[in-house]
């Protein structure tokens, strides 16, 4: 286990679990954050171990969006000298965002508490979210007078719809798990105390699955949402292929004509 400044990391049965680690801030993401959760994500995307990420926050919270306290010193400075710093900031955060988009294993993000701004871009860019009953979520980037980043612009509008994701970044209310999960934001709404439990059930399943299919499957998925019918089809044939002539596909059709349960190790 490794504890970082504002990142906790550990890896245990497959699973890399990702907490991050500012529960007096709610988490927000500060600057080392952003740093450590680039540099993490990176090594878990190598690390053939890891067949499964969890992303969760320290405390009562899951993220309370980005570190405002902490712009209050940058507005006091010009406007070409703001316009340049936040250009900076923000693409400071795409590299997180390239890396899960990329990881080619399931990420999950486990809410309790608020996901707010940044917290909200961030769940959005995992793969599945599973929250506590008692979660609320709130896109907030208007209350503080500024556009939505974090790749939520993206990942929004095509997970509940253009005028769905224009009420929730317009108007910056909060709402509950249960509605994000109608909406189509999150996955799974649970009982607050067994959060913990749900999660470690999800992620180990996650975990013994075929990892490499996964990858393919998460890659399929996410090139749709640009692709065109023919190149889309011809990744279907690729990726499926590929996954055929892995060990994975030769234990599921064995398991299948067996009449057993597969057992798979991730190749």
């Amino acid at each position: 286990e490794i504890i970082m400044s504002h990142l906790e990391v550990s890896n245990e049965n497959g699973i890399a679990t990702l907490t991050m680690n500012r529960p007096e801030a709610r988490n927000a993401l500060s600057m080392e954050m952003r740093k450590e959760l680039t540099d993490v994500l990176h090594d878990v995307e190598r690390d053939n171990s890891v067949r499964c990420v969890l992303l969760k926050g320290a405390g009562d919270h899951f993220m309370a969006g980005g570190d405002v306290k902490g712009m209050g010193d940058s507005i006091k400075k010009s406007p070409e000298e703001i316009k340049k710093e936040f250009m900076l900031r923000i693409h400071d955060l795409h590299p997180i965002m390239f890396a899960m988009r990329r990881m080619p294993k399931p990420i999950v993000a486990s809410c309790r508490g608020a996901a707010a701004g940044a917290g909200v871009s961030i769940a959005l860019a995992c793969d599945l979210v599973i929250a506590a009953e008692d979660a609320f979520f709130t896109l907030a980037y208007c209350k503080i007078g500024t556009s939505p980043d974090g790749s939520s612009s993206f990942h929004l509008p095509r997970a509940v719809g253009i005028k769905k994701a224009m009420e929730i970044a317009l108007l910056g209310d909060r709402f509950d798990a249960q509605a994000a999960k109608d909406m189509g934001m999150i996955n799974f709404v649970v009982p607050d105390s067994e959060l913990d439990e749900e999660t470690n059930k999800l992620t180990t399943r996650l975990a013994n699955g075929p990892t490499h299919v996964y990858g393919n499957t998460k890659a399929l998925f996410y090139r749709s949402l640009e692709s065109e019918f023919e190149s889309q089809l011809q990744a279907e044939a690729e990726y499926f292929s590929d996954c055929a002539s892995r060990e994975d596909f030769k234990e599921g059709v064995t398991a299948f004509i067996e009449k057993r349960s597969p057992v798979f190790t991730g190749g």
